[in-house]
């Protein structure tokens, strides 16, 4: 068994999404590689930093990934496997980057409870909260929007029957 700890610097950009890993980001990788009948047992821990834009208000986002895996490089002519040892070496680097890629978040959000952006203006609806809110008003429904300026004790311009 060995424990080794890498701190790579990244080439190129992991992930395609609204947030990724960029590059020249470094990781850290404190891993644990241990021999086993059928090949190397990787079990690894590393943390990066992902930057990208929150999916609701559009503003800039970076924060801390933390990933663990677990892999086994099989040796040559084993059953198949995705990962093998070669000239007694394991190249990491596609393991850890599916692990890494994969634990990025699909819709990110700067804070829980981001309010995004105003579907008519386009402003963020955290800084207008000052502004009188509004209902969106639908085409379908504006034409019934004079019955709601209208006072609820009746005394509106309804006719009256006639006897």
């Amino acid at each position: 068994m060995r424990e080794i700890e890498l701190d790579p610097v990244l080439t190129e950009r992991w992930g395609e999404g609204l947030v990724s890993v960029p590059e020249g980001e470094q990781i850290e990788i404190d891993a644990r590689l241990e021999s086993v009948h059928e090949g190397i047992l990787v079990s690894a821990t590393m943390r990066a930093d992902y930057a990208g834009v929150c999916g609701r208000c559009l503003t800039d986002i970076a924060a801390p990934v933390e990933v663990e895996f677990q892999e086994l490089f099989a040796y040559p002519g084993e059953e198949a496997s995705d990962f093998e040892v070669q000239d007694d070496h394991v190249d990491l680097e596609t393991a850890v980057r599916d692990a890494i890629v994969l634990s990025l978040p699909f819709q990110p959000v700067c804070r829980p409870d981001c309010p995004g952006l105003d579907p008519e203006t386009g402003e963020l609806r955290a800084d207008s909260a000052d502004a009188e809110p509004r209902e969106p008003l639908d085409p379908r429904w504006a034409a019934l929007a004079g019955y709601a300026e209208e006072p609820a004790d009746g005394s509106g311009s309804e006719s009256t029957p006639q006897t």
